[in-house]
């Protein structure tokens, strides 16, 4: 003889738990910062530029930051480039990496050069 076997109901509430919970994880996990762009273009081998071109040379550094070969902070390239030929209508800059330069160090540095008025970046590859 065969028994009969009641059937047991599933509960959910255990299931539905588990699906909070990983929600709640999920979204406290999880970064809602927008992300920015920086233009970067390619400077094109032997090409003659403009010699009425003021140029500044950048050399960034993990710690450092210098301009023309002169320490200075971040907060003031503003001023130094409004400082530097203020009869030029374009400034080209020329950055250049030293070692141990992060990829965010190198981000927080175009932006703040992107908020200025008449320069032109290129960044020099290593």
């Amino acid at each position: 003889m065969r028994k009969d076997r009641r059937r047991r109901r599933l509960s959910l509430t255990s299931l539905i738990d588990v699906i909070f919970l990983l929600l709640l994880f999920f979204m406290l996990s999880s970064t809602f910062s927008k992300f920015s762009e920086v233009e970067l273009a390619a400077a094109g081998a032997g090409t003659s530029g403009n010699s009425d071109v003021q140029r500044s040379f950048l050399q960034l550094g993990a710690e450092t930051l210098r301009l023309n070969g002169e320490e200075v902070a971040p907060a003031d390239l503003s001023t130094r480039f409004a400082e530097t030929a203020p009869d030029q209508e374009t400034i080209s800059v020329i950055v250049s990496l030293r070692d141990n330069v992060t990829a965010q160090r190198l981000t927080d540095i175009l932006v703040v050069l992107r908020g200025i008025d008449r320069l032109k970046v290129n960044v020099l590859g290593s």
